[in-house]
């Protein structure tokens, strides 16, 4: 039971239905939708599409979206990959060619938003409400308002500039920052959503909506076509798995990180986690180096399925195993590169429980703040700039191409054990969300942590030879960590956010939310 005297949260309990998003209009969103006889999907999607303008630096209709879940009772668990993919223009050659070494930012990090196909397919598949009143409340907000809050105007302080005028007028971007509870309007996405609850999503890839968004990309140099847009379709996949001390962890497969999250759990069990100090020098040691060693290997294999072939070598526990032993408990690695080259050379949120016991773990997002900063000039429709997940390395499996996926972060995931799946769950944070998985498992499993209490738990995170740690890590934790050599340094931002429902035995339904969010667990 958590301390009452120090600021906290207490895990949320219901029985019927439970939802946990990072803004509560949209976890009541959810709410009123299983209340009127939706199912988790249509909850977690109505959530989704209301954080897309609670939160529009983060996520929203020129997004992705990714999806774990299940129906009902049954253990099978389903993916749905709602990721875009590159448009055929797209070459990286000529990228090369105009000098670039790395990906470039801007129009050329638009891939194909596939946000709005996945989840019309996935309601058509299996919600039981109907599109048109799934949209609903984001159309409301849509035209209405919504109050911005603080965690969303602290994020638009930190906004670069937009890339283009369309974004400076429907999101403000480069004017004043606004206050919060400032109400933010976007009627040109209430009309984009009012086509698609009644046209379904080629009201959204095909005609006027399509038409502004290949003009705007275009007018910045973008090689976006009509027939690009039109060929948009998501897949559903079938998930991956691993294991921690019992508890299966179910993740999504390339050209997510799922692999990755997988990789890294299975080299934390390689250590006695739970003989140590849950916020001490060495745990956060060895999270931080194993870390590094996950880094290297999504580095080297994630890319689009059709062009990586090393998913099962990364879930081997004997990959695991050989990395983990490069790790020294005393000293830090340099760069794991030249060490893991011979062992590599043979070898890539909302959740919602209804009271049917179906399951959601679903994660659209822009990226970066404010995605491209590339907004379409009638619509207001803010492109995301997943593309900055390839690279430009001659014969790489993530090198960019024309249709092809990018390496993305998106990763919902979900919790279970011999029997049954327990817990839809996600840990947001681009780059952070692998490492927040495993953090997650490790918090509850080795130090039996609830979900409140483990999403509360202080992070650190590895960045390009920062090592990343919030404050409420404590102060002879971090002085260790420098005098072993880490560069501490402080976050520019709460690392991540999070979001959990824990399925008890009895049915008994437990939420938690990340207090980095303005968001909540809500039930009935």
């Amino acid at each position: 039971m958590r301390n009452f005297e120090i600021p906290g949260r207490s895990p949320v309990f219901a029985q019927n239905g439970m939802c946990a998003t990072s803004h509560p209009l949209a976890t009541l969103t959810a709410i009123e939708i299983l209340k009127s006889g939706g199912n988790a999907l249509d909850a977690a999607v109505a959530a989704g599409l209301v954080l897309g303008l609670a939160e529009p630096q983060m996520n929203g209709i020129g997004g992705d979206a990714f999806f774990l879940f299940t129906k009902g009772s049954e253990n099978r668990v389903r993916a749905m990959n709602g990721s875009g993919k590159a448009p055929a223009g797209l070459d990286a050659e000529t990228l090369r060619a105009a000098g670039q070494t790395d990906h470039p930012s801007g129009v050329h990090s638009v891939t194909l938003p596939c946000g709005v196909a996945a989840i019309a397919r996935v309601l058509e598949d299996h919600g039981q409400i109907g599109l048109d009143r799934v949209l609903a409340p984001a159309i409301h907000y849509a035209e209405e308002g919504i109050p911005l809050a603080h965690r969303v105007i602290f994020d638009r302080r930190r906004a670069s500039e937009p890339e283009n005028e369309a974004a400076r007028t429907h999101f403000g971007l480069g004017t004043t920052p606004p206050t919060p509870g400032t109400l933010f309007r976007a009627p040109g996405q209430a009309d984009v959503l009012r086509r698609v609850a009644k046209d379904g999503p080629t009201a959204f890839y095909e005609g006027e909506v399509a038409a502004d968004m290949v003009a705007s990309l275009q007018a910045l140099g973008g090689t976006h076509t009509m027939d690009d847009f039109a060929s948009v379709s998501p897949d559903y996949t079938d998930p991956i798995e691993g294991s921690y001390k019992g508890q299966r962890l179910i993740e999504h497969p390339p050209n997510g990180v799922g692999a990755i999250a997988i990789l890294m759990t299975h080299m934390m069990a390689e250590f006695d986690i739970a003989s140590m100090d849950p916020f001490g020098p060495e745990r956060a040691h060895l999270e931080t180096e194993a870390t590094k060693l996950a880094f290297d290997a999504r580095n080297r294999f994630i890319a689009d399925p059709d062009h990586t072939a090393r998913t099962d070598r990364l879930l081997d526990p004997a990959t695991a195993k050989r990395l983990a032993s490069l790790i020294d408990p005393k000293r830090v690695l340099p760069d794991p590169a030249p060490l893991t080259e011979e062992l590599h050379k043979d070898t890539v949120v909302a959740t919602v429980v209804d009271r049917d016991g179906s399951k959601v773990s679903l994660i659209s997002s822009l990226f970066s703040d404010f995605g491209s900063r590339i907004a379409s000039e009638k619509f207001g429709i803010l492109f995301h700039n997943r593309g900055s997940g390839f690279n430009l390395t001659p014969g790489h499996p993530n090198e960019a191409g024309p249709g092809k996926r990018p390496l993305h972060t998106i990763l919902p995931a979900m919790l279970g054990d011999k029997d049954r799946i327990t817990m839809p769950f996600a840990v947001m944070g681009g780059a952070y969300q692998f490492v927040g998985h495993a953090r997650f498992l490790t918090n509850m499993t080795d130090f039996g942590m609830d979900a409140q209490t483990a999403i509360d738990a202080p992070r650190a995170f590895w960045v390009d030879g920062d090592l990343r740690m919030e404050g409420s890590y404590p102060a002879a934790t971090r002085a260790t960590l420098a005098a072993m050599g880490h560069r501490v340094v402080a976050p520019p931002a709460p690392i991540g956010g999070a979001q959990a429902i824990f399925v008890h035995e009895s049915g008994l339904l437990e939420g938690a939310s990340d207090p980095r969010k303005d968001g909540c667990a809500l039930g009935y």
